[in-house]
């Protein structure tokens, strides 16, 4: 789940907000991409990834979920393993401040990015539909907390926890969603992804209806152009944890993943981690 993640996300950021020619040329599955603004992110995961560690690594700590915690976890994922991929504004912010409580006084909330979607799919290991709900939402509230930004995080971990405990056939997600969220998705892809959660959940959930296939998941989500890197990671880390998918992503995109201290093996021992909380 987070290794293909991560593997989803170094490849998509090298395509990220790129010319529809560039992806058309280049979008190929044969290597990662030198991005021409973001140099320095290249075979890495970026703050998609990241993110979701720092949620990962709280719920395996079995801490009481508080803002304050979650935040401090926040800042001390960043401040390990400071990477690009974040907001100018978000990585400064995360760049001066000290601790958690520092962030939530800094923090504008009102925002309806996708950012708290995209580091939700961890919150799937929990049993509890009730409890999915309050946590994504108390996460989503730290960053995004308007209607758009708790409800994507939501429509993310419920996707998750559908897939892991086998709910149900595939077919009968978009309506699972529906029912247990009380909101009228369309579950349309968007021909260009911008940072909304919305349209971005809205793609998401299409790619994991559309597809088996693992690969051919990844390069329709960078096909589809902007925020590549936010919705390949989600939708192939979906799609890996659905019980019929094919895990066909080439072999050479785990080997030449990072895999330095929080690289490739960390992740790997980050999904087995999760799932053992399941049994």
């Amino acid at each position: 789940m987070i290794i293909e993640a991560g593997i989803a996300d170094a490849y998509g950021a090298g395509f990220e907000f790129e010319k529809e020619t560039i992806i058309k040329a280049q979008n190929n599955l044969t290597e990662y991409k030198v991005h021409p603004r973001y140099k320095s992110i290249y075979k890495t995961y970026t703050d998609d990834t990241q993110m979701a560690i720092a949620i990962s690594e709280y719920i395996l700590e079995e801490k009481k979920w508080s803002k304050l915690e979650i935040a401090n976890k926040f800042v001390e994922v960043f401040k390990r393993d400071p990477r690009k991929g974040y907001s100018s504004r978000f990585y400064d912010i995360l760049s001066t401040i000290k601790n958690g409580e520092e962030l939530l006084k800094t923090l504008t909330l009102a925002s309806n990015r996708n950012g708290a979607a995209m580091r939700s799919y961890p919150i799937g290991v929990y049993k509890n539909e009730l409890e999915i709900l309050e946590k994504s939402k108390l996460q989503a509230s730290i960053t995004h907390n308007t209607k758009e930004g708790i409800l994507s995080s939501q429509v993310i971990a419920l996707t998750a926890h559908y897939f892991l405990y086998n709910k149900g056939p595939k077919s009968e997600l978009t309506q699972y969603l529906r029912n247990v969220l009380n909101f009228p998705f369309d579950f349309k892809k968007a021909s260009t992804v911008k940072m909304e959660a919305i349209p971005t959940v809205n793609t998401v959930i299409s790619l994991v209806l559309e597809h088996n296939s693992l690969a051919q998941c990844l390069k329709e989500a960078v096909y589809l152009g902007g925020d590549t890197d936010t919705v390949a990671s989600l939708a192939v880390s979906l799609l890996s944890i659905n019980y019929d998918s094919q895990k066909d992503l080439p072999n050479w995109m785990y080997d030449k993943l990072e895999d330095d201290t929080f690289g490739k093996s960390y992740l790997i021992e980050l999904d087995k981690k999760l799932i053992s909380l399941m049994l």
